[in-house]
């Protein structure tokens, strides 16, 4: 009897060490698909037209998972899909929801009857803007059901609902969380 012994464990061929690499890269490249498609994204900005609380340039973390459980709702940062030009990710402040009222009276904006304190537009008018082709909206405007009201925080410099009309709530990607880069721009937002 051979007591102790055991079977032989050499180093792995060559061939046998590259399938592993190949299936270890081949699982973390799922992964990280998983995350940016059903958890969170970072998005670079490239318009100035949320500029006050995210400048042209910053990165914002946007996390997808919040509106498996709950609707966007006023106030909120969220990303969606550009109703203009497919593929393209916008990302503006949602201010009314299905079946709210917006209307636009003296450079302020009105939901319900009610004028909102938006400190994040540093005072800019929101004006009427002529809308994209095809649109059309009149004010007082009711949003549909399933339908968001987005507007830029820098008003006068942002096509948003003004522009293209209310978006699809299914057009919603993610809710924007924070500034992440650079760092001196890095905060919370909405």
């Amino acid at each position: 009897m051979d007591h102790g012994r055991h079977a032989r464990t050499g180093a792995p061929s060559v061939p046998r060490r590259v399938v592993g690499a190949l299936w270890w890269a081949a699982f973390v490249l799922v992964l990280a698909w998983l995350q940016v498609t059903f958890v969170h994204q970072a998005f670079a900005v490239p318009s100035g037209s949320m500029e006050g609380t995210i400048m042209t340039g910053d990165r914002v973390y946007a996390e997808k998972v919040s509106y498996l459980f709950r609707d966007p709702e006023p106030g909120d940062i969220v990303t969606f899909q550009d109703p203009e030009i497919p593929g393209r990710v916008l990302i503006k402040r949602c201010i009314a929801v299905g079946g709210q009222t917006v209307d636009l009276v003296d450079g302020r904006v009105v939901v319900d009857g009610v004028a909102l304190d938006e400190p994040y537009t540093r005072g800019l008018p929101s004006e009427p803007l002529k809308t994209a082709l095809g649109v059309e909206v009149s004010y007082p405007y009711t949003v549909p059901a399933g339908h968001l009201w987005v507007m830029g925080d820098n008003r006068t410099n942002s096509d948003d609902s003004r522009y293209f009309g209310a978006v699809a709530r299914s057009s919603v990607t993610a809710r924007g969380v924070a500034v992440i880069w650079p760092l001196e721009d890095a905060a919370l937002i909405g």
